[in-house]
């Protein structure tokens, strides 16, 4: 069995892919445009609100009840690399790279 120390520098070795993603809706190709440190536990986060019955974007959820979980896909817009610097404000950059992807999309495809 390993140790604490150890299973903590496994943990910190690990790459859990962070970045900027999109929950589109192939029926009607409008997007929820969203960002995460660790994205896989978001978009696990987002279906878990949606089959529920209760995500906090209400067209989306409309949209949801209406085409069915399999019309929607999980996509990666941008993925952001960790760097080698230990102060980085990931959730800021995160949250930049978000606002660029956005802009360059068609603001009537994304739910609001």
């Amino acid at each position: 069995m390993k140790t604490k120390k150890e299973l903590k520098e496994m943990y910190k070795q690990m790459k859990i892919p962070m970045g900027v993603f999109q929950i589109k809706n192939i029926k009607n190709n409008k997007v929820l445009i969203d960002h995460s440190i660790d994205m896989q536990s978001k978009w696990n986060r987002h279906k878990m609100e949606l089959k529920f019955g209760n995500h906090r974007n209400g067209s989306l959820q409309k949209d949801w009840n209406k085409y069915g979980e399999e019309n929607f896909v999980f996509e990666v817009l941008s993925e952001l690399k960790k760097k080698k610097e230990e102060n980085i404000n990931y959730d800021k950059e995160l949250k930049t790279l978000q606002e660029m992807v956005t802009e360059e999309l068609n603001t009537e495809s994304i739910y609001k």
